[in-house]
């Protein structure tokens, strides 16, 4: 059976589901659940899905809770009221909203706690960062791409004593949105506070290229291996 989506109203959130090629619902798959960017929707990332690995990993996209008209007829979704992104009472509402979203959907395809991976891009890599950090025992790994954080005085007094969780970040150096000077700042919070992120820049823009996916597989592949085909 090759990989399916199928499209799910969540208690929290609407989300789409990728199953891998020869998906067997007895067995359990680790999960990498990724976060999409302001104006996308769940559709966006998901066709990361057979590039990263088709049979190894259950995927997960969930949908961003706030609309809005990014032109006439075109819809686009955001994680936050579109004119507040910035604002921590909105993240902390938002990081509501998506700790019951992974509880559901690790809970419904049987993921125990530690046997995950939290990513995003871009607004999404933000509150990877948010949730995932601050989640270890959840997640064994957190991926940020195209992604920063711009207060992490609100950060820090969320992290956890234990800094030892894997952190992948990918950036590209001319990225027009996120500067590449705010993730090499995100890169130095990161390894003042104990972390020892691994770090890469990419000659493209706001984006993910073929190499970055490359090097997100390798690294997904040793921190959260891939189910074992029969």
């Amino acid at each position: 059976m090759p990989m399916e989506a199928h499209e799910v109203a969540g208690e929290h959130l609407r989300y789409l589901v990728v199953h891998p090629d020869g998906y067997d619902p007895n067995r359990k798959y680790p999960m990498i659940i990724m976060l999409h960017g302001f104006g996308a929707s769940m559709e966006d990332l998901a066709g990361l899905s057979p590039v990263i690995d088709p049979r190894g990993y259950v995927y997960a996209f969930p949908n961003g809770p706030e609309s809005l008209e990014l032109a006439p007829g075109y819809v686009g979704y955001s994680w936050t009221h579109p004119e507040r992104r910035r604002d921590p009472e909105e993240d902390e509402k938002t990081r509501g909203k998506l700790l019951g979203f992974f509880n559901e959907v690790m809970t419904a395809y049987g993921v125990e706690p530690g046997n995950a991976v939290l990513g995003g891009f871009s607004q999404g890599g933000r509150l990877a960062y948010l949730c995932g950090l601050t989640q270890p025992d959840l997640f064994a790994g957190v991926v940020a791409l195209s992604a920063a954080i711009f207060d992490t005085e609100a950060l820090l007094a969320l992290l956890p004593t234990d800094r030892a969780q894997p952190v992948f970040v990918g950036h590209g150096e001319h990225d027009p949105q996120i500067s590449v000077d705010q993730a090499r700042m995100m890169r130095g919070f990161l390894e003042s506070e104990g972390y020892a992120p691994e770090y890469h820049e990419y000659t493209i823009g706001h984006e993910i290229s073929r190499q970055l996916i490359g090097d997100l597989s390798a690294w997904l592949r040793g921190v959260l291996p891939p189910l074992e085909q029969p």
